[in-house]
């Protein structure tokens, strides 16, 4: 039998100290490890008397030390796990984002709802019959397994959301769907069970302890939301912008968060109960919630956390399991806990089903929402504690726990891919646009010293009444303090439930450039909320929904204006490879060299711009094309076509004749030579063609190239070796280089990646 006990000395002091078999029965300790305090039976004061009178007790002195030396460990660490485990709810309440259940859709909130309520009634009921008709328990047997039946049908947010971010799906809509069905569920959840801790106060407690706990707990809510939610305003308000929040605020939150929990525990609730709802409290998000969530995420989640999972899992002994056989409340606990799983499976699985949802995605979320975790395992583990069920029923409950977090991932990975709708069937390139067609961009600005570079880029696409741009730009931040992204489509001017307001900055910037350019270019504005990891998932989905041609990724190295690197970011380049990976367009990354970040007017300002596209042949050297033929049609931009061909006839073929073909627009004699000049250069290898790139990218404000990556060709033979952003491709790193001090900026484009149906 498993005792919670965390060494291997003896179990209690009728072991270590060889009392008789009666006595040894009779049992002296009953340590309690969910609450931390041993309780001490009435006969332990005789029998202690009994022992020291004994001949025994000298001999046997340094074993009793030792065991009370572990009872004073188990003691503390029971403390501290609940400690942990109340900081861990706490941090949970501060993620989640109340506002989302008054933004939640159809789908997610008959989902949310049904697969509580739904195996909730169909376990209560089956319980019903079962112990009235098949199964002989006692009333204080069934009484107890309402509670537990009602525990088997919880879906916690927490479990879900660290599934769905384990999986990488968090941002994708299978992922937004599941976390806003959990956070429904989970509100469903908490008001289970504290209907239910008041329903056991009910039947065990005195009526004057049962009126304090339920009266204590109302007050506790109502003083959270009158008080300390306007406080946690108020701390908001003295922090300047951009500016972290105070430690002695942190340090009090911390203190009240701890109090809460004592609180709790004293009228009757569980020790989380306190800190979870002053969680809720908490705006969700910057500034104070990334920094609670800063001070005290790792900490919780890297040390508490796994000591609070690792004293859980000392209570299960697994040979408990053969009293399945001939033990009726375990073999009820067991036939239960199938039909509520299968139960909230198939009503996963309806409710998204009857909102139109495909048949795959729909299993897919039935998986997510079935599955077990750390929340789930908290509540068996303070049911055995409490003796609410028995070791076998513990254990059965913790192997439902090991099955279905171990098959769920398997299951999901296996159903769902969400780059598989990224996959390139149509083309949604700049090379197959119809003549005067809409150019659809989508431009993603990580902080406001991307938006010039940005626009310029857009100015110099020549828009117009007869080629028109659409341009949508996409503001993304990191995902700090809250659990659930968040993406916000500013034409609908919705403000976030904390009225925060995102991007008003960048919005005046853009609408600045809408207005020089009326009627030529049209403007969306959107806000993604997310981990640096999901981002891509916003970027490909926006650029699937709004049919873009082209994505324009900035660069994640900045430069200052005297040519030195001022910066990196590493998520950003991360962002930047998982696009080009999975885009569902061609893609272009910006690489600034702040010329063209010097103002929003660089094009507009100067008599003449200048820009080069090196052209060496293929796909992604086409597309550059594509893309340069709108500036040939701006007379304030200078356009050179620098081709670089190989002194051998290797390169002749297919390829090269494609190539001839996307050149013949600048080549035509109709092309006004003043603005747009082609040049052929012959070069024999990778160093001559770094030696003629050096020599000219001092003449121009932008140079645009293809990113032919893993191309080989004669002109860059002995360059790739020396690739240090292959994102950028062989030429686009060269120039790229801190070697180069190079103040013209370069663009990179891929052409869209096709797949073969």
């Amino acid at each position: 039998m498993a005792t919670g006990n965390l060494t291997l000395a003896p179990k209690n002091i009728t072991e270590c100290l060889d009392f008789p078999a009666n006595v040894h029965s009779e049992g002296i300790l009953n340590y309690n490890t969910a609450a931390g305090m041993p309780h001490t039976l009435p006969n332990l004061e005789m029998q202690m008397t009994g022992l020291i009178l004994g001949p025994t007790f000298l001999g046997k002195l340094p074993m009793l030390k030792q065991y009370l030396f572990n009872l004073q460990s188990q003691e503390i660490i029971g403390v501290l796990t609940e400690f942990g485990y109340g900081l861990f709810m706490f941090l949970i309440g501060v993620k989640m984002d109340l506002g989302m259940i008054m933004r939640t859709g159809q789908k997610a909130l008959c989902t949310g709802i049904a697969c509580v309520v739904v195996p909730l009634v169909v376990g209560i009921l089956v319980q019903t019959q079962l112990t009235s008709s098949y199964f002989n328990l006692t009333e204080e047997e069934i009484f107890k397994l309402s509670f537990v039946t009602a525990s088997h049908c919880l879906t916690p947010f927490p479990v879900v959301a660290c599934l769905l971010e384990d999986l990488k799906i968090l941002n994708s809509e299978i992922g937004r769907l599941g976390m806003s069905a959990a956070l429904v569920s989970d509100i469903c959840s908490v008001f289970l069970q504290f209907v239910g801790t008041i329903a056991r106060m009910v039947k065990q407690e005195s009526s004057r302890f049962t009126i304090l706990g339920i009266g204590s707990s109302i007050g506790y809510i109502i003083v959270v939301a009158s008080i300390l939610r306007p406080a946690m305003y108020w701390v908001i308000r003295q922090t300047p912008k951009n500016r972290p929040v105070k430690k002695a605020y942190l340090n009090i939150i911390i203190v009240v968060v701890l109090s809460s929990g004592v609180l709790s525990h004293m009228y009757g609730q569980s020790f989380h109960f306190g800190p979870f709802i002053l969680g809720l409290a908490v705006p969700a998000g910057p500034p104070l919630g990334s920094a609670i969530e800063a001070n005290l995420g790792l900490f919780v989640s890297d040390v508490l956390l796994p000591i609070f999972v690792t004293t859980c899992s000392m209570r299960v002994d697994f040979s408990w399991l053969n009293y399945f056989k001939t033990d009726a409340f375990t073999q009820v606990n067991g036939i239960l806990i199938v039909l509520v799983l299968v139960t909230k499976f198939l009503a996963s699985i309806v409710a998204p089903l009857y909102c139109n949802l495909p048949f795959s995605d729909a299993l897919t979320v039935a998986l997510i929402l079935s599955c077990k975790g750390i929340v789930n395992l908290a509540a068996y583990t303070d049911f055995r504690d409490n003796q609410i069920i028995n070791d076998p029923s513990y254990v059965l409950a913790i192997t439902s726990i090991l099955v279905t977090a171990t098959l769920v991932p398997i299951a999901v990975n296996f159903l769902y891919d969400p780059s598989r709708k990224y996959a390139g069937y149509q083309k949604r390139n700049m090379m197959h646009l119809k003549p005067n067609a809409e150019l659809k961009i989508l431009a993603c600005i990580h902080r406001s010293a991307n938006m010039p570079a940005v626009i310029n880029l857009l100015d110099a696409a020549c828009p117009s009444k007869e080629n028109p741009i659409g341009v949508y730009v996409l503001h993304l931040i990191e995902l700090v303090g809250r659990a659930s992204p968040i993406f916000i489509s500013h034409e609908l001017h919705k403000k976030t439930v904390s009225n925060v307001s995102y991007s008003d900055d960048i919005l005046l910037y853009f609408n600045q450039f809408v207005r020089e350019n009326l009627g030529a270019v049209s403007l969306s504005l959107f806000t993604a909320i997310s981990a640096p990891k999901y981002m891509y998932e916003d970027t490909c989905h926006l650029a699937l929904d709004k049919l873009v041609s082209l994505i324009v990724l900035p660069f994640h190295r900045r430069w200052s204006t005297d040519g030195s690197v001022e910066s990196e970011d590493i998520n950003i380049r991360t962002l930047n490879c998982s696009v080009l990976d999975r885009a569902p367009c061609s893609v272009g990354i910006l690489v600034d060299r702040s010329h063209l970040g010097r103002s929003t007017s660089t094009v507009s300002s100067q008599s003449s711009f200048s820009v080069a596209i090196i052209f060496l042949g293929g796909k992604d050297d086409r597309e550059a094309l594509a893309f340069s033929k709108r500036m040939a049609k701006d007379s304030t931009i200078s356009l050179t076509v620098i081709r670089l061909v190989p002194r051998t006839n290797e390169a002749v073929g297919s390829d090269w004749d494609l190539d001839t073909e996307g050149l013949k627009y600048f080549r035509d004699d109709d092309v006004d030579e003043r603005f747009v000049m082609y040049l052929e250069e012959a070069v024999k290898d990778g160093p001559q063609t770094a030696l003629l790139l050096r020599s000219i990218v001092d003449q121009y404000d932008l140079i645009i190239v293809g990113r032919r990556y893993n191309v080989q060709s004669p002109q860059t033979a002995g360059l790739s070796e020396w690739t240090e952003f292959p994102e950028l491709g062989t030429v686009g790193d060269l120039l790229a280089s801190p070697d180069i001090n190079c103040r013209a900026s370069i663009l990179v484009v891929q052409q869209q990646r096709m797949v073969t149906k």
